[in-house]
């Protein structure tokens, strides 16, 4: 009997070990379990109140307002939204550790909060003590537990059972409270395989790339557009990473602070002001709706005006009260409404009322931005509490940029090769207006010319020949016999000007006017008549000239206007040069009419200031070869003379 009874102690003693391994009264049906992985839903279990800021804040607290019946059920869905309030959140779970050794857990908030603190009541028993607290306002690797969440972390022993109180201070927005409950090690694999399963990976790889590719095409094509749509790309992504506490890991201390003290949705106006400023440079607002063009300014300007009063008047207002707070922050979420909706209604009027072009552009970027409009819509409404639609990871306003992104990718270039196409056809506009213009310049001027040269030719010259003439007539020289020798002398000196003069004006019409009346002459033909006219003054130098027979197959306007640049160097080497001897050469060649007037002259100094840089004769060769596409080169030292070349393209 004995050795029966022992027998049967021993059996019993394991079981006893068992029992006293379970918890001491069973979970409730609302009690998370919490294993050593744990994937939720975990709203079901949570119960939350809101309690004025000013309270105290303690487990005493907690526990009152538990007592109070303040607490109420979650509603449903996958994410906690309370819409607007600046109140403390105060979330109560029950739970129990079902894995057979002491525990470490962690509550973790996945959205930005002011400050959390966790307050931990063994068994629902006794005072809720205070175990961890954290703040957002650091980045992650200055938290007590350094992730991108504000993790609150606590122990449990081996099945034992506790009631956990979390207080959540938040004062830059709606209540979106995206949170879990689960192990150190189950909450550290989830963190480790964030970036890909939410996406991340691939979609901040293609913002950074977009935004990389805005400022190429900034450095190549020197269009704001590109700026404006790189500032976009960063203001949204900016605004993404904070959603999702990626910049906790990402930016440095100044940066994180900076975002925050801005705040969040102060970055999403900016990144709103900066997209509409994009919507008007492609739709070319400016050039076809000056009013909608000036509206969507000062949208902008409102937008930026928002974000700055924010930063700048946040501290001071939550100092106030909370009505204060709420006013403030209200205003901004009003502002980012009428950003979002005005953009759309921008296109919309452009689309409607616009001219063909622009309807085309609005209709183009309408499709893009209706993708960034839906993300952000449903992204607005799920914080302000109306509706709790989850349907992408990370959301939909991060796939509503990247798809806008991709569209505005191809949008981009399709317009810089339409607007390429547009100069283009414009150029070739001003050229040819260019090109029909200075041809209407030159005949008039040759009409011009050629009017003064018959003048000269017809009414100065005869009357010059006539008062030449009569100055050697009989009358005069019988008279000059009874005169005094220095009348003598003097009529010598006035025949000689006579003379002169009957000269230069004979050279003057024929340079002015290279054909005689009739029929015109070749170029060959009329430089060499040129050359014999010019040479006929006893103290002038010999001019010897050689022109390619070929050059008399050159079209009319070419012939030309190498005439009439012979004739200025020509007149430039005969007034200025005080030569022995110029040569004149045109030369035909396959592509080119070579023109060179060489003299052994006074010569001068190429490079001296314009006054002394030959006369206007020089100036004009210059010019009337820059408008044919000419070169002229000019090569000369003072003592040395001068030879000028002229390359004209055929």
């Amino acid at each position: 009997m004995r050795y029966a009874l022992l027998i049967g102690w021993l059996w019993l003693l394991p079981l006893g070990a068992a029992l006293a391994r379970l918890p001491t009264s069973p979970a409730p049906a609302n009690t998370l379990r919490l294993q050593a992985r744990n994937d939720g839903p975990w709203l079901p279990y949570f119960a939350y109140c809101f309690d004025p800021g000013a309270q105290s804040l303690s487990g005493g607290r907690a526990a009152a307002l538990w007592a109070a019946g303040r607490f109420r059920s979650m509603p449903p869905g996958r994410v906690f939204q309370a819409g607007f309030t600046r109140d403390r959140l105060w979330l109560r779970a029950t739970v129990v550790n079902m894995l057979p050794q002491r525990t470490r857990f962690v509550w973790s908030l996945y959205s930005f909060v002011d400050s959390a603190a966790l307050f931990v009541q063994p068994d629902g028993r006794g005072p809720a003590r205070f175990v961890a607290g954290t703040s957002g306002r650091v980045v992650a690797r200055a938290r007590g537990f350094p992730a991108r969440a504000s993790c609150l972390p606590f122990w449990l022993e081996a099945h034992a059972q506790a009631v956990v109180y979390l207080a959540v201070e938040n004062h830059t927005g709606a209540t979106y409270l995206p949170t879990d409950l689960t192990t150190t090690e189950d909450f550290l694999a989830y963190e480790q395989a964030f970036f890909f399963t939410k996406n991340w990976t691939w979609l901040l790889g293609f913002y950074l790339g977009s935004a990389l590719l805005s400022l190429l095409l900034f450095a190549f094509l020197r269009d704001r557009l590109y700026l404006w749509y790189g500032a976009y790309i960063l203001f949204g992504t900016w605004f993404l990473l904070m959603e999702d506490g990626l910049d906790a890991w990402l930016l440095p201390q100044p940066v994180y602070s900076l975002g925050w003290q801005l705040g969040q949705y102060s970055l999403l106006l900016l990144a709103l002001a900066c997209q509409l400023r994009v919507l008007s440079r492609f739709v070319r607002l400016r050039q076809g709706w000056p009013r909608l063009h000036r509206l969507s300014w000062g949208l902008s300007g409102l937008a930026a005006a928002a974000s700055l009063a924010y930063g700048l008047l946040v501290h001071p207002v939550s100092r106030a009260g909370a009505g204060a707070l709420a006013a403030l922050n209200g205003s901004r979420e009003a502002v980012l409404w009428i950003m979002l909706v005005g953009g759309g209604l921008l296109l919309l009027a452009v689309v409607v009322r616009g001219r063909r072009p622009q309807r085309r552009l609005a209709a183009s970027y309408g499709l893009a931005y209706a993708c960034f409009f839906g993300g952000s819509l449903n992204f607005m409404l799920n914080r302000s509490g109306v509706v709790n639609i989850h349907l992408v990871n990370p959301n939909a306003l991060a796939w509503g940029l990247a798809l806008e992104l991709l569209l505005l990718s191809a949008l981009l270039p399709a317009r810089f090769r339409q607007a390429q196409r547009q100069n283009a056809d414009w150029r070739v506009r001003h050229l040819r207006e260019r090109a029909a213009a200075g041809q209407r310049l030159i005949v008039a001027q040759e009409d011009e010319r050629e009017a003064l040269a018959r003048e000269l030719h017809d009414a100065l010259a005869p009357g010059l020949t006539a008062l030449h003439l009569a100055w050697q007539g009989r009358a005069v020289r019988q008279a000059l016999t009874h005169g005094p020798p220095a009348l003598t002398e003097a009529h010598v000196h006035s025949a000689a000007l006579l003379r002169q003069l009957r000269h230069d004006v004979r050279a003057l019409s024929h340079a002015l006017l290279p054909t005689p009346p009739g029929a015109p002459l070749p170029l060959p033909e009329a430089v060499a008549l040129l050359a014999e006219t010019l040479s006929l003054t006893d103290d002038g130098p010999r001019i010897s000239c050689h022109c390619d027979a070929a050059a008399a197959a050159l079209p009319p306007p070419v012939q030309q206007a190498a005439y009439r640049m012979v004739a200025e160097l020509l007149h430039n080497a005969l007034r200025h040069a005080q030569a022995r001897h110029v040569q004149v050469a045109v030369r035909r060649l396959p592509t080119t009419l070579l023109l060179r007037v060489a003299d052994d002259g006074l010569g001068f100094d190429p490079q001296a200031p314009p006054p002394r840089r030959g006369g206007l004769g020089l100036r004009g060769v210059q010019a009337r070869t820059g408008y044919l596409r000419g070169q002229v080169r000019v090569r000369s030292q003072p003592g040395q003379g001068t030879t000028v070349t002229v390359e004209l393209p055929i």
